[in-house]
């Protein structure tokens, strides 16, 4: 039986009526193209109770008023931070790194003929990809990193997360997860329990918020795109939408590399599948 749609403003509560959780569910695909699924009500609660809590709210109702008065973007853009996902670490899924070294930036540098280099980093969460991309950089294409021929683009739907990975500071539980002892001595500097990149590194990423959902006109031609284990959380029109717009901005020369469960299969047929040992990516056909 469909749960009763109830008025809910004005009491305290733990759960979500059905009107409410659709109504929340509406506004993060609105806002953020972001699909939630219905029988995460429980996720929901707990997320919302955080931004309650953060904002000193006082009770989920009264976020719930907020958000339906429409009169408080803070309230809008703390709630879609709090539903999206942002677990990410160093050098996630390993094999990718030594290939895009060895292999695909080479391949597409030749392709070109030029040297110079523009990465996409689509959904950079705190900015342990970009980074990470920004070592590979430096330890396989040192001139490059030296003459400033490498450009890393990271954005995300979250401020928060932008605003981390500008700092690029980082607790020793997130460097530990993936980051290897001697990357983390050259290119991070201790601060108390912390450890912070050195400008070396930062100076290579460009990090700003940025919605896949929306215009990508503000973004240069790129040469590689990553768009690791993001577009899973979108419905199968909006990932045809972003795929078909990410292909307008890829170099003839260019790969789209998404992640290692994810493909293309079923929602475009413009780019071509090229495998690098282990490591699939797109080029655009």
């Amino acid at each position: 039986m469909q749960p009763k749609a109830t008025s809910t403003v004005g009491a305290s509560r733990a759960d979500l009526s059905a009107s409410d959780l659709e109504f929340v569910r509406k506004l993060i695909r609105d806002r953020g193209g972001i699909e939630l699924d219905a029988d995460k009500g429980y996720l929901v609660v707990a997320r919302l109770q955080k931004v309650v809590s953060a904002l000193s709210l006082g009770t989920l109702d009264q976020l719930l008023a907020e958000l339906r008065s429409g009169r408080r973007r803070d309230i809008e853009e703390a709630v879609l931070d709090a539903m999206t996902t942002n677990e990410t670490l160093f050098f996630r899924d390993s094999h990718p790194f030594p290939t895009l070294a060895e292999k695909i930036i080479p391949q597409i540098l030749a392709d070109k003929g030029t040297d110079d280099l523009t990465i996409w980093c689509a959904a950079a969460s705190s900015g342990q990809e970009p980074y990470s991309l920004a070592i590979v950089i430096q330890e396989n294409f040192a001139r490059l990193a030296r003459e400033g021929k490498v450009r890393i683009i990271a954005t995300d739907l979250s401020p928060s997360m932008i605003e981390r990975c500008r700092e690029g500071r980082y607790s020793r539980f997130e460097v530990s997860r993936g980051l290897p002892p001697e990357y983390l001595e050259r290119y991070f500097v201790p601060d108390g329990n912390d450890y912070v990149v050195k400008d070396s590194l930062r100076s290579m990423v460009d990090a700003r918020t940025l919605n896949l959902t929306g215009s990508l006109a503000s973004l240069p031609r790129v040469d590689l795109v990553m768009l690791r284990n993001v577009l899973i959380y979108f419905s199968a029109q909006t990932k045809k939408e972003i795929l078909n717009r990410i292909r307008t901005l890829l170099r003839p020369e260019g790969y789209l590399m998404l992640g290692g469960a994810e493909s293309l299969v079923g929602l475009d047929t413009g780019y071509e599948r090229i495998s690098f040992d282990r490591t699939v990516v797109y080029r655009p056909g």
